[in-house]
């Protein structure tokens, strides 16, 4: 795989990053990075497609002409409120007492039979352990003796048409998608550190439209969700709170936010952009922290009701990571650790090479980790997962039915 190149694509709320690794044999280089703001989506969500598609056109020329080379197929990410992760569980009879690759993919077939409404579609299946014979915590079976094996596995599920979506909005771009990967997974693969996973983490990444939770433990994935409130939230407080343009509610967040009041000097001014030809005023920037405290606040306290829900916060022992670009605003960690009483760092992407001083942002964490996704794909060492198409139920039918007749005949 040595010289290799793999391309991540993060379709964001806010933008879209494109970025380019080269497989060397002492790991992966970043050898190009594009960006673009993104206007065609909301909360993760394409809702603009032509929007989107001139986007990533934009971004994908600035990768290609960092990297010197030509971009044809990628790794994209999904996120959106439409996501469900939920845990299954599937038991077969080994045959021949000892566990052959056939009885590791009859099992996960047994763990993956569950009932999946028509318009969603699966997007990950991923094995947490293996059991046999009531010998639990096994992470490969294979050639182990025994009778009774059993698979745990976790299913991320997506709403078809928004997958769709887009893969049709690469192909517009003129790429290829070799797949799609849950984009606080692909972030996962880039910020945590193998003790975190096992000792057990809660990742949540801070998005333009979307915030995603992915809580690990002993090595696993135990439960994914995505709350449909981002930075984008945060933005429009400031413009309604200050009375001023979306667009200089932005560059105020991103200049002057801060999340806790109590960090704030009390004799700070900022200048705030009014609407229409009004002239610009002065504000306190306490006033600024008191509209963004309670929003990430709740945003948080949403996270802990979903950690307290999915049953596993008392896994979740190393503390809690954020990345995501909502993650650089100020305040932010100090915040979180009141509200989950858990250490809380930043995440910033790792054991990469090549361009680490222009990626070395929360913001990067999910291009950069769809790039070491796709890796792992390419060594076959990801998990199995159903790789969604642009086929509509028809088309699966008729040509399931093709196969049966040719068989049949």
């Amino acid at each position: 795989m040595a010289n290799q190149l793999i391309v991540g694509l993060d379709i964001g709320t806010t933008k879209i990053c494109c970025v380019v690794g080269e497989v060397t044999s002492t790991g992966l280089d970043v050898v190009g990075i594009g960006m673009h703001p993104s206007v065609g989506l909301r909360k993760g969500v394409v809702v603009n497609i032509e929007r989107t598609v001139e986007s990533i056109k934009r971004a994908v020329e600035e990768a290609e002409l960092m990297a010197g080379c030509e971009i044809s197929s990628v790794y994209a990410g999904i996120a959106g409120g439409h996501i469900k992760g939920f845990n299954s569980h599937g038991v077969i009879a080994v045959k021949n007492r000892e566990v052959g690759p056939a009885d590791i993919e009859r099992v996960m077939e047994a763990a993956r039979a569950v009932a999946i409404p028509m318009d969603r579609e699966v997007i990950h299946t991923i094995p947490q352990e293996f059991i046999v014979d009531d010998q639990d915590g096994i992470v490969d079976p294979l050639g182990m003796a025994g009778v009774r094996l059993e698979a745990k596995v976790h299913i991320v599920t997506g709403a078809v048409t928004s997958a769709q979506n887009i893969i049709r909005c690469a192909h517009r771009a003129g790429l290829d998608v070799c797949d799609i990967a849950l984009e606080c997974l692909a972030s996962a693969e880039a910020v945590l550190t193998p003790e975190e996973r096992d000792l057990g983490v809660a990742l949540i990444d801070f998005g333009g439209g979307t915030t995603d939770l992915a809580i690990f433990s002993q090595n696993s994935i135990k439960h994914t969700a995505v709350l449909a409130l981002g930075g984008y939230n945060l933005t429009k407080d400031i413009a309604y709170g200050l009375r001023t343009p979306m667009k200089n509610a932005e560059d105020i967040k991103k200049n002057y936010g801060c999340c806790m009041s109590s960090m704030i000097d009390p004799d700070e001014v900022i200048e705030v952009e009014s609407v229409g030809s009004r002239h610009p005023r002065s504000l306190s920037r306490q006033i600024l922290g008191e509209i963004l405290e309670p929003r990430v606040e709740e945003i948080f306290a949403l996270i802990q009701r979903e950690m307290v829900r999915s049953g596993f916060e008392e896994e979740v022992t190393s503390g809690v990571v954020i990345t995501g670009g909502g993650a650089l605003l100020e305040g932010l960690p100090e915040v979180a650790e009141q509200i989950f009483d858990l250490p809380v760092r930043r995440g910033y992407p790792m054991d990469v090479g090549g361009l680490t001083d222009v990626i070395n942002s929360p913001m990067f964490a999910t291009a950069v980790g769809l790039v070491l996704y796709g890796v792992k794909q390419e060594q076959g060492e990801g998990e199995k997962i159903f790789r969604i198409r642009q086929k509509n139920i028809f088309n699966r039918v008729s040509s399931r039915m093709r196969k049966w007749f040719k068989d049949f005949l």
